[in-house]
């Protein structure tokens, strides 16, 4: 059983070193067969179960090994290999005990990184769709702000325009407002000259009938 337990404990440094460093592809070689290792998670539970029976077994027999020279005050050449051979088992036992449970933490905690990288890779590419989109938003508003600026000014000038032309205007009605007096002097003036005009023709008339009377 020694044996077979030592190349466990190779099996399982082996194992743990490839998971620990990455050495081509078999790191992903190994994740793999460990997922479908922990699908027969019965299977695994009972061999470390029945692993662990033998190495209490063999930690009872050690104490047994030790009392029983501690009884007759040393032990028999055949309890000296009994006990050594007990303890190498021991050992290789909770070796591969350990180790098995340090493959199990060391699968786990790689497949939560890889999570982790996922995660963040996915994060990454938010964050550059966010930076693109802010750049995008930045552009559209600098562009905003230009023609924003641009209306401003257009605006401005519409009212210096507006302003020239209600100027311009009240410049119009004043001079129309002084060609209608002008013209309502030259229509009072046409009309006094009208009335002289006939009060001379009636003078005229009354003149040559004197003359005309003058003459007879």
């Amino acid at each position: 059983m020694i044996p077979l337990f030592f190349l466990v404990v190779c099996s399982e440094g082996v194992v743990a070193f490839l998971l620990v460093v990455k050495i081509g592809p078999f790191r992903d070689l190994i994740m793999n067969c460990l997922d479908q290792v922990k699908m027969r998670r019965a299977t695994v539970l009972t061999i470390a179960g029945t692993i662990f029976a033998i190495l209490l077994s063999n930690l009872f027999s050690i104490l047994k090994i030790q009392n029983k020279g501690a009884k007759i005050g040393t032990m028999t050449p055949m309890d000296q290999v009994l006990w050594r051979t007990n303890l190498l088992e021991a050992t290789l036992m909770g070796f591969t005990l350990f180790l098995g449970f340090m493959i199990d933490r060391i699968h786990h905690y790689m497949h939560k990184l890889i999570k982790l990288r996922s995660s963040n890779g996915v994060a990454k590419d938010v964050a550059e769709r966010l930076e693109k989109e802010k750049l995008v938003l930045n552009q559209k508003e600098e562009k905003a702000a230009a023609e924003l600026k641009q209306l401003r000014n257009e605006v401005s000038g519409l009212a210096e325009n507006l302003k020239k032309l209600k100027l311009e205007s009240a410049d119009k009605d004043k001079r129309i407002e002084s060609a209608e007096s002008e013209i309502e002097a030259l229509r009072k003036t046409k009309h006094d000259l009208f009335l002289e005009y006939d009060r001379l023709l009636e003078d005229n008339e009354r003149m040559q009938k004197q003359f005309a009377g003058y003459r007879s």
